[in-house]
């Protein structure tokens, strides 16, 4: 199954366990309720108590807020997910646009890379078979024509493991890639979930006086939560056009006849790895836009995560190139 199949099963999750809010909506009805209850007699019974005029308008807070509960699907959910999902598309097809630049690009270095090692006799017949079976032919029987021919096939033969190794390592660092993405959409789909599901009962706790505070704490957490998927989409995107426009730098190059192209693909390599680390800031960059408490502890160990592994993928840096560093200076 493709990753995007995989955010689109999130989405479905989401939608089917919706239905569950009308559950605990009728356990929110009760405290909520009895939560009025109290609040209006004490509001009533302050202002008995200091022969004052009594205002009505506190007391439609906890009809309101039963009102919400009573239709939390539709009134609360729906309004909050109608007003943010363009975000949500908007971000979306920015990072669509970013992809299709990058892969058209991508299709298109492939080919002048390809060309470009053609052009090179010393490398021609490493990844063109024909190539290969001109240069077998020139050759003749002799002693030093078979130890040539031997050198071509095991260089031949290098070249491929070499070409695999470096293959295999960015399939591995995209998959991390895919995963990360997938980790930080199945959080939010947790989250959401649980914060849908237990809205009611968040909404009839702040009926109750000295928990109002209740209803903007929930309020601000699914704003911040719902919000991590614009901010990866856009991260994405960003790590997008950054690979396009480096990739528009080596097709100028490729257009040289003299330039001979490095495979390695080592930069496409750093800046997965940026990306692989760099998803694990979304909560965070998100906590800058929608300031909102109560996931400290999760935050904080992701952060520790992201650190701990930038430290770990620096000190590998440094040892390899202290080490290569090393033998030159020998």
């Amino acid at each position: 199954m493709e990753p995007n199949n995989l955010h689109e099963v999130l989405r479905s999750v989401y939608d089917e366990m919706m239905p569950l809010c009308a559950d605990m909506a009728a356990v929110a009805k009760g405290v909520a309720g009895l939560g009025a209850l109290f609040y209006v007699a004490i509001k009533v019974w302050q202002s008995l108590s200091r022969a004052e005029p009594i205002d009505l308008f506190p007391m439609l807070r906890p009809f309101a807020i039963g009102i919400c509960i009573m239709f939390f699907s539709t009134l609360v959910l729906g309004s909050i997910n109608a007003v943010l999902s363009p975000i949500v598309q908007g971000s979306h097809s920015m990072l669509e646009d970013q992809v299709l630049d990058l892969n058209e690009l991508q299709q298109k270095k492939d080919l002048l890379e390809r060309e470009a090692m053609l052009r090179n006799p010393e490398m021609a017949y490493l990844i063109s078979d024909e190539e290969f079976d001109k240069k077998l032919e020139e050759l003749g029987w002799s002693p030093s024509d078979l130890v040539t021919m031997s050198g071509m096939y095991i260089e031949r033969e290098m070249f491929a493991i070499k070409k695999d190794i470096r293959d295999g390592f960015r399939e591995f660092l995209e998959i991390l890639f895919q995963s990360a993405a997938l980790v930080i959409d199945t959080i939010r789909t947790f989250f959401l979930i649980v914060l849908s599901i237990l809205g009611p009962i968040a909404f009839a706790i702040s009926v109750w006086d000295g928990f109002q505070t209740t209803l903007t704490q929930w309020l601000t957490r699914y704003i911040s939560v719902y919000l991590w998927l614009p901010v990866a989409d856009i991260f994405s995107s960003i790590l997008a056009k950054i690979q396009s426009l480096i990739l528009e730098r080596d097709i100028e190059m490729l257009a040289d006849p003299n330039f001979i192209p490095d495979t390695s693909n080592t930069v496409y390599i750093i800046y997965m790895i940026i990306g692989i680390i760099g998803y694990f800031t979304i909560p965070t960059v998100t906590g800058w836009v929608i300031q909102a408490g109560g996931a400290g502890n999760f935050m904080r160990n992701v952060n520790q995560t992201a650190t701990k592994s930038g430290n770990i993928a620096g000190a590998a840096a440094g040892s390899a190139t202290g080490n290569i560093s090393g033998r030159l200076l020998k």
